[in-house]
C-alpha cells in the first residue's frame, strides 16, 4: 500500500488500529445465560420484538447479545478517535481523569485565529455522536469550558464530534439553567474540521477513512489465529430452562423470558424458588 497520509506514519496508524482491535477482542468472551442476564434485560421489549418482527427467540437473543457488545465497544471507538491524536504533532492526550479531564489538548506552533481572537491552546472534549449528550451533560461540559476560558487567557474550548449532524466549526449554543448561552471561544466542531485545523490538510479525516478498512483487514489477517470467535450458549441454556418450566406452563418460553427480568417480582418469585439450584444460577449468575 502506498501511504499518502503525511500527518501520521503508516507504522503509528497500524499500531493504533491494532490496539483498538485488541480492545475489541476483550469484549468477545462467550456469553452464557447468566452473563447475558447480568445487564438486566427487558422481557417486555423482547416479547414485543419477537412478535412484531416475526423472529425467533434465538434471533431475539442474538440481537440482544450484539446490542450489549456494541454498547461496550462504543467506548473502544471513542478510544480510537481520541488516542489517534497522540500521534499527531502538537497534540497531547492526557491520561483519563488527569489535566482537567480533557480528551485532547492542542498547542499549535503558532497562534490560531478564532473569530478574531488569537488562541495559543485548544482544550477538547470529544463525543462519538452528536446526539449522545442530554441537557445535563451538555450544561456540565459547557460550564467546565466557560470556567477554563475565564481562568486561562488565550485559550479556546472545542466540543469535537466524530459523527456530527454536518461538517461544522461554529459557536456552541446550548442551555445552562434554562438560559441560552454561547461564547465565541467555545465551539462545536465536527472531527473533519478539527483534523483540518490540526494537520493543515482539509481532507485529513477523509484520507483516514479511506485507508482504515485496508489497515483493519491487514491487522486481522496477521492476527487471525489469536482472535477468537465467541461461541455463545445463551439460547441453548434458555431452551433447557424453558423445558424445565413445562410442568408449570405450556408457554414455557415466554415464562422463562419473564423470569430473566422479573424473578423477584410477586408471582414470579414462587416459580423461581421452585427451580433447581442450577436453574436459579442460570438466571441470577449466582
Amino acid at each position: 500500500m502506498q501511504w499518502q497520509l503525511d500527518f501520521i506514519s503508516y507504522e503509528d496508524f497500524k499500531k493504533h488500529v491494532s490496539n483498538t482491535i485488541a480492545n475489541y477482542g476483550k469484549k468477545l468472551d462467550a456469553y452464557d445465560l447468566a452473563k447475558f442476564n447480568r445487564n438486566t434485560i427487558d422481557p417486555i421489549k423482547m416479547t414485543f420484538d419477537k412478535a412484531i418482527y416475526g423472529i425467533s427467540w434465538e434471533t431475539v437473543f442474538a440481537n440482544e447479545i450484539f446490542r450489549q457488545r456494541d454498547k461496550s465497544n462504543a467506548n473502544e471507538i471513542g478510544y480510537f478517535h481520541q488516542r489517534l491524536f497522540e500521534y499527531l504533532p502538537y497534540c497531547h492526550v492526557p491520561k483519563n481523569g488527569h489535566e482537567g479531564g480533557w480528551d485532547v489538548i492542542y498547542t499549535p506552533p503558532e497562534k490560531v485565529d478564532i473569530d478574531g481572537f488569537p488562541v495559543s491552546k485548544i482544550y477538547v472534549e470529544m463525543k462519538n455522536k452528536h446526539n449522545t449528550m442530554n441537557s445535563s451533560s451538555a450544561s456540565s461540559i459547557y460550564t467546565k469550558m466557560k470556567t477554563t476560558i475565564s481562568n486561562e487567557f488565550g485559550v479556546a474550548c472545542f466540543l469535537v464530534e466524530a459523527v456530527a449532524a454536518r461538517s461544522q466549526n461554529e459557536v456552541w449554543v446550548t442551555s445552562v439553567n434554562k438560559q441560552k448561552v454561547h461564547h465565541n471561544l467555545i465551539r462545536r466542531v465536527s472531527i473533519d474540521q478539527f483534523y483540518s485545523l490540526v494537520t493543515g490538510d482539509p481532507d485529513a479525516f477523509y484520507k483516514i477513512c479511506k485507508v482504515l478498512p485496508s489497515v483493519i483487514n491487514e491487522v486481522l489477517n496477521e492476527n487471525k489465529d489469536s482472535i477468537l470467535i465467541p461461541h455463545d450458549v445463551v439460547y441453548s441454556e434458555f431452551e433447557k430452562l424453558s423445558e424445565s418450566l413445562l410442568p408449570v406452563s405450556q408457554d414455557s418460553e415466554e415464562l422463562a423470558i419473564d423470569l430473566l427480568g422479573f424473578h423477584t417480582y410477586s408471582g414470579f418469585d414462587r416459580i423461581f424458588e421452585s427451580l433447581s439450584s442450577e436453574g436459579q444460577r442460570k438466571i441470577t449468575g449466582k
